[in-house]
């Protein structure tokens, strides 16, 4: 995780965030252990509380779960949930904005297709793999 916090969230959620991001990412897969309140907060300078915030929502979410005197763990099928939850989120909240956007432009489908074959690198692989 890279340092860079922004002024406008609150940083525990900043923090989830990552660890959100690293989950969607397979960075952290199912049975991995969660690096410590103390070492994140060590590392990036951060109050415990502050740390024990972010992890706590994702146990909240059933992300990752306590294991009492070993730590935390990212439960199974967390990726599946959180990708699920942010395809929903994506289509309902950003895919609007998007839509008029491209309305506004003037863009149509076959233009955007042409945009994306010629950067393939630049979209997320749909089979899964990114």
């Amino acid at each position: 995780m890279s340092v860079g916090w922004n002024d406008n969230t609150p940083i525990y959620r900043q923090l989830k965030e990552r660890v959100v991001g690293m989950m969607l990412d397979g960075v952290l897969k199912a049975g991995d252990a969660l690096p410590s309140v103390r070492q994140i907060a060590a590392e990036y300078q951060l109050n415990p509380i502050t740390v024990s915030k972010a992890y706590q929502e994702l146990v909240d979410e059933n992300l990752v779960e306590k294991r009492r005197g070993i730590g935390m763990y990212v439960t199974e099928g967390a990726s599946e949930k959180l990708l699920s939850t942010e395809r929903e989120r994506f289509i309902r909240e950003e895919w609007p904005a998007m839509v008029e956007r491209i309305r506004r432009l003037g863009l149509n489908l076959e233009q955007l297709l042409r945009a994306a074959a010629q950067s393939p690198d630049s979209l997320p692989n749909p089979g899964g793999a990114a």
